[in-house]
């Protein structure tokens, strides 16, 4: 007995039906085709059902700029929602790869959900009608052609990544809307411009924050500026720019946009880009990609925020900086401050007097979790404050005296090097290698020319050559030499300039500890040991100094 297909069965041609037309075109399809076009697709499909009087247009449903790939499109659901609610019972579309590129997807609806739900499926160009010809719809070319369609799709997605993955590395912009701050060049829209505007607006979040000011005091100093965020600044600007929450914030700064703003590394005029990626050609879900393997390329465009400053603020978002409730800045010691024997960072408190406030910092493991954990290590603010500061001026004075005495070796030992006449030597062993390499070079014309004869060439030639050899290997011990004897700490010291910006400053300061502290321990008894930034630098002059101290005139 022949199976039973499960494809609608011819019945009488009373029947009639109602059609949903679906209409599908996504970017890597592009309009350069004129019959892949929205409009001549649904002329295509219109002219269809005019010439057959059985069937009546239900419903147009069109996705413009939708991947096949993807079945999340707005139009493709709502027909699913009318077949389901018997506003239509036939779906119409020019080929298979319309109705959808994932093999998948295209065959579970095609052959489970329009045969369960008694739906009749045309596909024109396929000459597939599962109502008229059922057969066909079980052909095993239907398949094929899907998952041909598919494979179509993996090749264009692949080539597209493939050519995107080349313009980030020229350092070309691929984004589809420009960073806060940023526009796209209107004659190359690869290439970004500094917008005047929002700029202002970075730079200000920026030193605000470098100022002290929270996360959050920022975002509600920027609404209380009435200043629009940036996706509602964008839009402002006429660009079709949609964010997920932009209806719940009503155009407000989130302290999240902040946070974004203050870590896009674009704004020192680098491209970033690759941060995240598609796990599929076929989902278009994205997923975050490590840091080390963004793609970055520096000085691509106009910088708005130094590097300098842009390190400063990466340094200050690593620490914890929460705000007491009600402050919108940070204390000057926040994040900088943890216990000597635990670790944990120190707590600060604030302890009521009839006459006064005194603010004191105390361990959080004594505090907060276990008394038998840690001792009690605590120090009051001003306190704190006033032998900081003093440990910066006497570190800076030390740093001073250390570039005083390291110029002093180096001159010294510049004219030693002059003494000992090596660089003279060097330029005479130099010009000595030229005049051989010029004998050599007349031995053969003078051979060819008969001057000389054959055994000649080679004797002379070979008596060059060992010339030529010994005076190379002393040229180069003589440059090693010449190069040890002048290599110097001072250039390659860079916190020299560092802490000597700060012997003018009589208070401390936020900038002052983010520049110079790497992080400050109290002990017991509230005594503290600060750890200085540049210790590899401050390491290096010192021993310079201890190893040419025979250079150094005595106090």
């Amino acid at each position: 007995m022949p199976r039973k297909s499960k494809y609608l069965e011819p019945h009488s041609s009373a029947e009639s039906w109602t059609a949903g037309l679906y209409i599908r075109l996504s970017r890597e399809d592009g309009d350069k085709e004129e019959s892949d076009s929205i409009q001549n697709q649904k002329s295509f499909l219109t002219d269809f059902v005019s010439h057959h009087p059985d069937i009546s247009t239900g419903e147009i449903y069109s996705d413009d700029g939708f991947s096949g790939t993807n079945f999340e499109r707005p139009d493709f659901h709502r027909m699913i929602a009318d077949i389901r609610d018997k506003k239509i019972n036939c779906v119409i579309v020019k080929d298979l790869s319309r109705l959808g590129r994932n093999y998948r997807e295209v065959g579970r609806y095609t052959e489970d959900f329009f045969p369960f739900m008694n739906v009749r499926f045309i596909s024109l160009n396929d000459n597939l009608d599962s109502f008229l010809r059922p057969q066909e719809m079980e052909n095993a070319m239907v398949p094929i052609r899907n998952i041909m369609n598919d494979e179509y799709c993996r090749d264009i997605s692949k080539k597209v990544r493939s050519s995107l993955t080349i313009k980030r590395r020229q350092g070309k912009f691929i984004g589809s809307f420009a960073s806060y701050g940023y526009n796209k060049d209107p004659d190359d829209h690869n290439r970004l411009l500094v917008d005047s505007e929002a700029a202002h607006i970075v730079m200000d979040i920026y030193r605000w924050f470098l100022d002290g000011n929270s996360i959050i005091g920022i975002a509600k100093r920027l609404n209380s500026l009435g200043i629009p965020n940036p996706s509602t600044y964008k839009r402002r600007k006429g660009l079709n720019y949609r964010h997920p929450q932009q209806d719940i914030n009503d155009g407000a700064w989130p302290d999240s946009s902040v946070r974004r703003i203050l870590s896009n590394r674009i704004y020192t005029g680098s491209m970033v880009q690759g941060k995240t990626q598609n796990r599929s050609y076929k989902f278009q879900k994205a997923v975050n990609v490590a840091p080390e393997n963004w793609i970055i390329v520096p000085r691509t465009h106009q910088a708005i925020i130094s590097e300098e400053t842009f390190e400063k603020v990466q340094l200050l978002l690593s620490k914890d900086m929460r705000t007491a409730p009600g402050n919108q800045k940070v204390y000057l010691f926040a994040g900088f401050l943890k216990c000597a024997d635990c670790g944990r960072a120190m707590n600060r408190k604030t302890l009521s007097q009839p006459n006064r406030e005194y603010c004191y910092y105390i361990c959080s493991t004594y505090k907060k979790m276990n008394q038998a954990s840690c001792s009690k290590h605590t120090i009051r603010t001003d306190r704190l404050e006033k032998a900081v500061l003093v440990s910066i001026q006497k570190q800076t004075e030390l740093v001073v005296e250390m570039e005083a005495l390291i110029s002093e070796i180096n001159e010294r030992r510049q004219n030693a090097i002059q003494s000992s006449g090596l660089p003279g030597f060097l330029s005479s062993q130099k010009k000595e290698l030229e005049r051989f390499m010029s004998m050599k070079l007349s031995l053969y014309p003078d051979w060819k020319s008969g001057d000389i004869s054959k055994d000649e060439y080679i004797q002379l030639k070979g008596r060059f050559d060992q010339q030529l050899a010994e005076l190379k290997q002393s040229i180069q011990k003589a440059e090693d030499k010449l190069k040890c004897e002048v290599n110097d700490a001072g250039a390659s010291n860079p916190f020299f300039e560092v802490f000597k910006k700060q012997r003018s400053f009589d208070h401390l300061t936020r900038e002052m500890l983010l520049e110079l502290v790497d992080v400050i321990y109290v002990h017991e008894g509230g005594g503290i040991t600060i750890r200085f930034k540049f210790a590899d630098e401050f390491k290096k002059a010192t021993e310079y100094i201890e190893e040419n101290k025979n250079l150094v005139r005595p106090a």
